[in-house]
């Protein structure tokens, strides 16, 4: 079993976010408003771990994550009421 973990946006992933990940969250967070969320919490990912592979979902509904060959997957959750 592999636990998940929490962090905000525009920190640095902590070291169970595995590297294929890496590059594209940063990329997402270059897409956030980071100068106006000010009147607004930061939003945290939470990475899990589906079928052994990892999950990191942004509270905007934006989920990162690797298909089965390996590649990584950007998609956005239409149902996130945060979104």
């Amino acid at each position: 079993m592999r636990l998940g973990t929490r962090w905000a946006a525009f920190t640095a992933p902590p070291a169970a976010v595995p590297d294929a990940l890496r590059s594209q969250i940063a990329a997402v967070e270059k897409l956030l408003p980071e100068g106006q969320l000010t009147h607004q919490p930061t939003p945290s990912w939470t990475l899990t771990w589906l079928e052994g592979r990892p999950v990191a979902e942004l509270d905007t509904g934006v989920i990162v994550t690797l298909d089965a060959e390996g590649q990584v997957v950007v998609r956005h959750d239409p149902d996130d009421e945060f979104a």
